[in-house]
């Protein structure tokens, strides 16, 4: 009888050793569940810089009810008033801004906000954002994500490629149609990005593009634009090739270049500085993405205009966002050191503001 009382007393003290266990457990689950991190910062995850789009410390948007619907701030890049950017990003546009404050390179990196500048940025009002064009760099596919957002097209695939630069049909207006109060408001509260590349690969492309392989529905740059070059800058005035890219490096070199740029018109857009076509001092960007680094960049763009969810960059072949060492040391291998020289001091201020080094063959 004595065994048995003892075995019952034993039972009762391990069910309730049991019972306290399992309180202990529900209520630890409650307390973590209760304070846990609701932004999940782990170690796994991405740093994160706390900067403003427009300035490093905080940025206070207006409330809604100061702005007209129309003008409301959207976007991931814009919730509550500090705004979250991967380090990266941050660092660019640290960068831009410290190479705008550099007295030396004024004339390289600061542009009026001209009618050119305004006519190179297109606009997508129901999504608020600002997209600046800098040929070369895929702007085609950037176009074709602001096409079907402002709802010409219900995807990317369904474009056809002859309505992408159509700018009659493809529902993309230029921030140069809007009245000038209306620009201001879209440059102060919209999201702005642009893209860039390797300022020398960049003019490569453009060499490639429009004078090498010269699309038939292009005829002017084969036909106008590279005599007009070829008679200005050609050496030897037997040859009677077309344009070669020693032609092309001089013009752009020539301090006296632009009496030619305004016989050609706007389609100097495929070989002007980026300061030219955006004014990147002079207007505030949210973003600046760089060829190179596109794959990450797409995403991250999509992300902070708060679009991700409604479209999707399109697929970029494999390596053909690498920069090309060989190639740009191929291509100006047969170019005098005073003309490179030339061509680096007009295109100086690109290569400072977004970080690219100084060629080696420059400094050699």
């Amino acid at each position: 009888w004595l065994v048995s009382d003892n075995m019952h007393h034993q039972w009762l003290l391990l069910a309730a050793c049991f019972w306290v266990i399992f309180m202990f457990m529900v209520a630890s689950k409650f307390i973590t569940l209760t304070f846990k991190d609701p932004d999940g910062y782990g170690a796994k995850q991405e740093p994160l810089i706390l900067t403003a789009v427009t300035k490093v410390e905080e940025v206070h948007v207006p409330e809604e009810k100061h702005w007209p619907e129309e003008f409301q701030p959207t976007g991931k890049a814009f919730s509550g008033n500090l705004i979250r950017q991967p380090l990266v990003h941050m660092e660019r546009l640290e960068l831009l801004r410290n190479v705008c404050r550099d007295t030396t390179l004024r004339n390289l990196s600061h542009t009026a906000v001209s009618k050119f500048v305004l006519d190179r940025i297109f606009v997508c009002d129901k999504h608020k954002i600002l997209f600046c064009q800098t040929p070369k760099v895929g702007n085609t596919q950037w176009k074709k994500v602001l096409i079907v957002l402002n709802g010409a097209f219900s995807s990317i695939e369904e474009i056809p490629e002859n309505i992408v630069h159509d700018h009659e049909k493809n529902g993309l207006p230029r921030l140069s149609s809007f009245s000038d109060s209306e620009i201001k408001k879209r440059l102060s509260l919209y999201f702005k990005f642009f893209i860039v590349r390797d300022p020398f690969e960049r003019l490569i492309s453009a060499f490639k593009d429009k004078f090498v392989h010269n699309p038939r529905f292009e005829p002017w740059y084969r036909h106008e634009i590279a005599p007009g070059i070829i008679r200005k800058y050609r050496k030897n005035r037997t040859e009677t090739k077309g344009l070669q890219f020693e032609d092309f490096v001089r013009y752009l070199g020539d301090p006296n270049h632009r009496w030619l740029d305004v016989q050609f018109g706007d389609h100097i857009i495929h070989w002007v500085t980026y300061v030219e076509l955006c004014a990147p001092c002079e207007i505030t960007y949210s973003v600046i993405g760089h060829h190179e680094t596109l794959e990450d960049d797409a995403p991250y763009i999509l992300k902070a205009a708060g679009i991700d969810h409604l479209v999707s960059y399109p697929t970029i072949p494999p390596g053909i966002t690498v920069y090309n060492k060989t190639k740009v040391e191929r291509y100006f291998s047969g170019i005098s050191k005073r003309d490179i020289r030339r061509l680096y001091a007009r295109f100086e201020g690109d290569f400072k503001l977004f970080g690219y080094r100084e060629p080696d063959f420059l400094l050699n």
